[in-house]
């Protein structure tokens, strides 16, 4: 009996082990290649090595079609951007920031989440929209995470986000930028100790200043502080993307992203 017991401790112990050393993922925001076409950014990710992506909606697709990722396009259209996204072995995982008006546009843009397989839209919508798009997520079983851009927009401080967030189904939480926040003179660790478990997904970048002159630096050469950050969603025990969002050097961010893909599999664990 001693043996069976002894023989299950160890079996319990790997498989907390291994539970726990559950790597986070990369992810790219398509808006770091803003300047190249979709083919382009998607040649770029394989090469980088990051097999997600998160689209933005005004990407055209190749040089020679300029046809763009807006939520708009037709089925004919969404089958093609599945055909280039499937070549280059690479998942959307979300799309954004994307903040329509008008109700009707929500549903389109859910339609077009549900066809593509997206699991979380990126947004910052006019609050008294909440309900209405809560319902939606709730119907379609797809998230929105609120997103921060600096102070003064419209959920630039995460207290604003939580006031948002208050009453709201399981499927609206937040979509945290670091360095946006950082930007705004707050500090990242304790502003997404104030989100716990309303983390949908990080976006990435360091920065050299806490103002809006500051702009994005490759990672740990900036001011965040990485170690305060990583503790912090350890402890919270997050399971979403950190999504790479670089916007400095926008004609050749190749150099600056290739460092900041070694800062993460070396020092964000």
């Amino acid at each position: 009996m001693k043996k069976v017991v002894s023989i299950l401790a160890v079996f319990m112990m790997i498989v907390s082990i291994n539970a726990n050393a559950k790597k986070w993922e990369l992810a790219t925001q398509a808006w770091t290649f803003n300047r190249f076409m979709l083919s382009e950014t998607l040649a770029d990710m394989q090469k980088l090595g990051i097999k997600y992506i998160e689209l933005y909606p005004k990407q055209k697709f190749s040089a020679s079609d300029d046809r763009t990722t807006h939520f708009s396009m037709p089925d004919s259209q969404i089958e093609d951007l599945k055909a280039m996204l499937k070549a280059h072995k690479i998942k959307v995982e979300s799309y954004g920031v994307i903040s329509p008006n008008k109700e009707a546009d929500w549903k389109k843009l859910f339609e077009f989440a549900k066809k593509m397989g997206i699991k979380t839209i990126v947004s910052e919508p006019k609050q008294e929209l909440l309900p209405m798009i809560d319902a939606l997520c709730v119907e379609y079983k797809i998230r929105v995470a609120i997103h921060n851009h600096p102070d003064p927009t419209r959920y630039w401080n995460p207290d604003i986000v939580l006031k948002a967030l208050e009453g709201r189904s399981i499927y609206m939480g937040a979509c945290t930028d670091l360095g946006h926040w950082t930007r705004s003179g707050l500090d990242a660790a304790v502003c997404l100790k104030k989100l716990e478990g309303k983390v949908f997904e990080i976006h990435m970048k360091d920065v050299n200043r806490t103002d809006k002159k500051g702009h994005a630096v490759v990672w740990g050469e900036g001011i965040i502080d990485w170690k305060a950050v990583t503790t912090e969603l350890h402890r919270q025990k997050f399971s979403g993307k950190w999504v790479i969002e670089h916007e400095h050097n926008w004609e050749n961010p190749m150099p600056d992203l290739k460092k900041n893909v070694s800062f993460f599999n070396t020092s964000i664990k």
